[in-house]
């Protein structure tokens, strides 16, 4: 079990640092990335599937879940259903799907901002994004 700042996140599956894998990856639960996964990662029931990516980890294709608190970098299109945090050390090349969004200073996103209403997607207009500084 690994502590998020939102509370507990349940892991199931760990791709371990130093490890590749290739090819499409179906989970169920949690999966925590530390390694490189160059395919798809998608949880099995959207609606229910945890994904944390560490600083060091890397993904090449795309990424669909209903959790993700990414640390790392993820290059391909990312769809969240519920809730996404940004970690200061989060990369994104490709656009970005969400319900709602947390990310921190020093966070990069290389792509558009998708706002996911009622399963349709909404083009965010980057100037309408509040920012914080301190």
């Amino acid at each position: 079990m690994f502590k998020s700042k939102k509370g507990s996140t349940k892991i199931d599956s760990l791709i371990g640092q130093g490890t590749t894998v290739k090819g499409d990856i179906s989970f169920a639960g949690g999966l925590r990335i530390d390694g490189t996964v160059v395919g798809r990662v998608s949880a099995s029931d959207p609606k229910s599937g945890t994904l944390v990516i560490s600083e060091k980890a890397r993904i090449e294709g795309s990424v669909q879940c209903s959790h993700l608190i990414h640390n790392g970098e993820i290059a391909g299109p990312i769809e969240v259903l519920q809730y996404v945090e940004l970690q200061a050390k989060a990369r994104i090349i490709g656009d970005l799907s969400y319900k709602t969004l947390e990310m921190h200073a020093g966070a990069m996103i290389e792509g558009k901002l998708l706002y996911l209403n009622n399963g349709k997607r909404e083009e965010v207009d980057p100037a309408s994004v509040a920012t914080v500084q301190g």
